[in-house]
């Protein structure tokens, strides 16, 4: 006889304690444990200029403009099942901006655009999954940064992705309308 187990909710995920350890994911209900792992240098260099170019870019946008946040923000993207992930750099649009209170430990909606850099420890698997997670929710920019070969590929729901390379400009159009940016700027 098969064993169904029940699916965690997102305020029982919320409601675990910290664990220095471990890295905590909810996917679909489904709680993920992976070792906590120190982002190196590329990662942070890479993951702090997206958030420098998108903050430059939303600055001179007319209110109200959204807001940009880095450091593994967590968003709870979808509900019933809940799935709460850790995301290195988003935008979100203004609507969602104003539900989100500054304090508040969860962005509860989907980003406008995520940006994922990737690690040594990531694993195509791990990946794909994270992208299909994303289009699944209707996530409409997903980005993918790999500081070790200079490229960004970005994917739309139901189009194919498009890889950029260092020699390339990065446009954001027309969701992030004027966000132009030459993809060597992210890898400096």
């Amino acid at each position: 006889m098969a064993t169904v187990s029940r699916l965690m909710t997102g305020e029982e995920y919320l409601a675990l304690p910290e664990d220095d350890g471990v890295h905590r994911e909810l996917i679909r209900g489904e709680l993920r444990e992976y070792p906590m792992t120190t982002r190196g240098a590329p990662h942070c260099r890479t993951t702090s200029r997206f958030s420098h170019h998108l903050l430059a870019w939303l600055d001179a946008q007319p209110d109200p403009h959204g807001d940009v946040m880095d450091g593994e923000v967590r968003v709870r993207i979808t509900r019933d099942p809940d799935t709460i992930v850790g995301i290195d750099a988003i935008y979100i649009d203004p609507e969602l901006a104003a539900r989100t209170e500054p304090d508040e430990g969860t962005v509860d909606g989907v980003p406008t655009l995520v940006v994922e850099v990737l690690s040594p420890s990531d694993t195509q698997e791990d990946i794909a999954e994270k992208v299909r997670e994303y289009l699944a929710a209707g996530v409409p920019l997903i980005l993918l940064a790999d500081p070790v070969f200079r490229t960004i590929m970005l994917h739309r729901p139901g189009q194919a992705p498009v890889l950029f390379n260092d020699r390339q400009e990065l446009t954001l159009e027309p969701l992030l309308p004027g966000f132009r940016v030459a993809v060597a700027k992210f890898f400096r």
